[in-house]
């Protein structure tokens, strides 16, 4: 399941780069990810807890930055398993940041693959789950940086 968008965030490509980068920025801007941990400089494990259709999906996941082009590209490997349940949850997500006068163009590209039965569940349910999270990080995003320079992007 491939899933692409673009968000335009009003400010330097620099610092919504570093924003990005920092783990706990970018988990700020997700609901339902708790526990998170700093493995190392490119290695993270979280819980991720989200409701599916009828059904609450805790994900113990594990994000390793696999290519890091500052201030341009952003790209990492997530991997994780739904407590309790069996199944798995791969992808990669690549995000390419550009600058457009005082604003950043950000373009990004998640491809997931989700097995057992969570992948049962089927891509329309999944896929509309994934519009779901993706509006509200983009409206945190946002907000974040409309309301002043995010610590994070400092």
């Amino acid at each position: 399941m491939i899933i692409a968008g673009e968000i335009t965030v009003t400010a330097p490509r620099q610092h919504v780069f570093r924003a990005l980068r920092n783990a706990h920025f970018f988990a700020s801007c997700l609901d339902g990810v708790r526990d998170l941990k700093e493995i190392d400089p490119t290695h993270f494990d979280a819980v991720l807890e989200t409701r599916i259709a009828y059904m609450r999906f805790n994900f113990k996941v594990s994000v390793e930055m696999t290519r890091v082009a500052e201030p341009d590209e952003i790209e990492g490997k997530i991997e994780g398993s739904p407590l309790g349940v069996a199944g798995r949850l791969t992808a990669i997500a690549r995000t390419q940041l550009s600058e457009v006068g005082p604003e950043t163009h950000i373009k990004y590209t998640i491809d997931a693959t989700l097995t057992g039965k969570l992948g049962s569940i089927g891509q329309p349910v999944l896929k509309a789950k994934a519009r779901e999270m993706e509006k509200q990080f983009t409206e945190r995003l946002r907000t974040a940086f409309a309301e002043g320079m995010p610590e994070a992007a400092r």
